[in-house]
């Protein structure tokens, strides 16, 4: 008889060993390896023979096309997110910190639902009956008819839901919370997250009810248990934000029934998330115009133009390593900007300290900044500011070059609506308006975005000197 296999799994990151070890390789934690056995259990072989399987009917690639049916929040920020709203029989997972709003977006979702006369189950696993009501109390959802639970395992949910009208829309607050009897481990573990978000996904395509899971974030960033669940569901939406800010950002990474790197903004208040229609006036409200290393981007988000203000400061440092501090932005690109100012347009900042911040806690991760982020940096050391009515975009190249970038004539025209008269970008950029008001100053080396800063600074001499 064949000696039976076992393998032993992370209950952290979901990391397979060989062999038991006290620290896991994958995530570095200690104490979470434990024996599970591939030949029997949720999510492994079969303990049985397989049934002989019935044939399927194949089609071709040509036929009828139907949109896939969603249900409408009115709430256009989250419609946005989500690709025009929640899709029928879909499971949709919303990641984020705690207390950065997950439970008050998805509470103020239910009731505009509910409003719509909807059938919304909004079942708990962390909060009592009367903490839910209190909250829907403040957010002025306490007249809906959105039904309640707490409850935390999974077969009586289920046995819950199979009662009764079939739920629009179900909110499972949250993931890590769940257990079933199926699984013999603590809940919060691989297991019991796979198999709750399993047994989730199931009910929602059998009966056509759109569900949605809440999951809590780790420490670097990334929804707690194994990634695949979030390979399993169709729609992956993390909540954004820093505490120190009041708005809060929906961004889609992934979407089986819509666009990707779609986001939806809000802002915080003492009655809940509040949209925000116009991010651009949002990131620049608080804007100093005469402040040098003060440089604003005209970026993409999905299908939204976004104008926000990337500020920089460069100090003698007096360390024999400079600081690099990076917020908003990503530093090994920083690093980079760095390297092709030094060795393409001779500006040494080996000497210097380096700060990058992108205003008002935003986020940017499109090489576009390139641009805006040099010229942030050139205008810092120089100590001169920028002219204000100016919206920069572009990516740099190690060969000291500028590249276009997508999206040219939206970035122009969000920036045009804001008051910006100039813009400047890279030569040879595509889709620009017919028509526009605007004076356009086009690129072709960084070292000419170098030239044409420190010549602004030439022609305003004479005017400080008097």
């Amino acid at each position: 008889m064949a000696r039976a296999k076992t393998q032993f799994v992370c209950q952290n990151c979901g990391t397979t060993h060989a062999r038991w070890a006290g620290k896991c390789d994958g995530c570095g934690e200690w104490n979470t390896i434990i024996e599970d056995d591939p030949a029997g259990g949720i999510g492994s072989g079969p303990g049985k023979p397989l049934r002989k399987g019935k044939p399927v009917t194949l089609t071709t690639l040509s036929g009828d096309i139907e949109d896939a049916p969603r249900i409408h929040t009115g709430i256009e920020e989250l419609d946005r997110a989500t690709g025009g709203g929640f899709v029928r029989g879909s499971a949709l997972l919303v990641g984020g910190d705690p207390g950065i709003g997950k439970s008050t977006l998805l509470m103020q979702a239910a009731a505009a639902l509910s409003r719509r006369s909807h059938r919304v189950v909004y079942v708990s696993g962390e909060e009592a009956v009367a903490q839910i009501r209190l909250r829907a109390q403040r957010l002025g959802a306490a007249d809906t008819d959105v039904l309640l639970a707490a409850e935390t395992n999974v077969e009586d949910i289920l046995a819950t839901l199979s009662q009764g009208k079939r739920p629009d829309l179900i909110i499972i607050d949250s993931i890590q919370t769940l257990w079933s009897d199926a699984a013999d481990s603590a809940p919060g573990t691989v297991t019991q997250v796979r198999t709750g978000a399993q047994a989730m996904i199931r009910f929602a395509k059998q009966t056509g009810a759109a569900v949605v899971l809440v999951g809590h974030v780790t420490k670097e960033g990334q929804i707690a248990g194994p990634r695949v669940v979030e390979h399993m569901v169709d729609a992956v939406l993390y909540f954004e934000g820093d505490r120190g800010h009041h708005y809060r950002i929906l961004r889609a990474v992934k979407n089986r029934f819509g666009p990707t790197d779609e986001i939806g903004v809000f802002e915080m208040s003492d009655v809940g998330l509040r949209e925000v229609s116009n991010p651009s006036e949002l990131f620049l409200g608080e804007r100093n115009e005469k402040a040098p290393g003060a440089c604003v981007f005209a970026g993409i988000e999905g299908t939204r133009p976004i104008l926000v203000e990337v500020q920089a400061l460069v100090a003698a440092s007096s360390l024999g390593t400079p600081r690099r501090a990076v917020v908003g932005w990503d530093s090994a690109r920083l690093s980079m900007i760095l390297a092709v100012l030094e060795a393409h347009c001779g500006i040494r900042l080996g000497q210097h300290d380096v700060y990058l911040n992108v205003a008002g806690g935003y986020r940017i991760s499109e090489p576009a900044a390139d641009m805006a982020v040099a010229s942030a940096l050139v205008s810092s050391l120089a100590g001169l500011a920028l002219p204000a009515d100016c919206v920069y975009f572009g990516e740099i190249s190690l060969s000291g070059a500028v590249r276009p970038v997508a999206h040219t004539g939206q970035r122009l025209k969000e920036a045009e609506k804001l008051g910006f008269a100039r813009a400047v970008f890279p030569a040879g950029s595509a889709d620009l308006p017919k028509k526009s008001s605007g004076s356009w100053n086009t690129v072709d080396a960084l070292h000419d975005l170098v030239v044409g800063i420190a010549g602004s600074k030439a022609k305003s001499a004479p005017d400080e000197e008097e």
